[in-house]
């Protein structure tokens, strides 16, 4: 254990609060985590921690429903896609969390977040014709696989693209769990590659697998308790405060 008892505390009602988001709207662990912990740790300490958590949420989220195999058929080039495009990021020197432009970048996909997120909120809807969708899916993904590590975001453009695609709730939540999970397998190979991965912070970010694990759980009892409407509401409007979090972080 590399971190101090108190800050390991800390982590653990962030984590809890967190899982507890995410298992409500399927989304927000890192963001809410991140903005949590950012009074305490770095970024970049913040990200290395929660990656095991991530990982774990990620694939229980992506495995508990009907919907998996239909997912892969129908996403594998998306996943593979984003794989790639964080690769190419990687080895052309992206930096995550602590790049002189991540703030920017940060900032920008927040703005773009809530504008999505407001237009969610209104009428308007989008939809992904069929005919496009095997145009539109690798490019979505090399695009998510790179903001992932240039910034260390990854529900941009993934998430407003999968839910243009008509996707139940149960179906959408387990598909962000797929993606969400390859996304951040590569914020993992970027850290490590940056060496703000390693094995001691390995250790620490286990330990906070069961807080986040017990908050989903709470998450996603409540998510089962209300209706297709409600969810809506809830999904765009996590999306609004995930980009006000951003824009708000990075002007610090």
């Amino acid at each position: 254990m590399t971190e101090p008892l108190s800050i390991l505390l800390l982590a653990a009602g962030a984590f809890f609060v967190a899982g507890f988001v995410k298992g409500v709207i399927g989304l927000g662990l890192p963001t809410v985590a991140i903005a949590l912990l950012s009074v305490v740790l770095l970024p970049a300490e913040a990200a290395a921690l929660l990656i095991v958590p991530s990982v774990v949420t990620n694939v229980w989220q992506a495995l508990a429903g009907r919907h998996i195999g239909a997912l892969l058929r129908r996403l594998w080039p998306l996943l593979l896609a984003m794989a790639t495009g964080g690769a190419l990021v990687i080895l052309a020197g992206g930096a995550v969390l602590t790049g002189e432009h991540a703030g920017r970048a940060a900032m920008a996909l927040g703005a773009v977040l809530m504008l999505y997120a407001a237009l969610g909120l209104s009428a308007v809807r989008f939809a992904v014709p069929p005919r496009l969708e095997p145009r539109l899916t690798p490019l979505i993904g090399v695009v998510n696989g790179g903001v992932t590590v240039a910034t260390g975001v990854y529900v941009i453009p993934s998430a407003p693209y999968l839910q243009a695609l008509g996707l139940d709730k149960d179906a959408l939540v387990q598909a962000l769990g797929l993606t969400f999970t390859v996304s951040t397998l590569v914020l993992a190979g970027s850290l490590a590659w940056a060496g703000a991965f390693r094995l001691s912070v390995a250790g620490d970010s286990l330990l906070l697998v069961l807080p986040t694990f017990a908050g989903m759980m709470a998450g996603q009892w409540l998510r089962g308790r209300v209706p297709q409407t409600i969810f809506r509401l809830c999904f765009f409007s996590g999306l609004m405060v995930l980009g006000v979090q951003l824009v708000l972080r990075s002007l610090v």
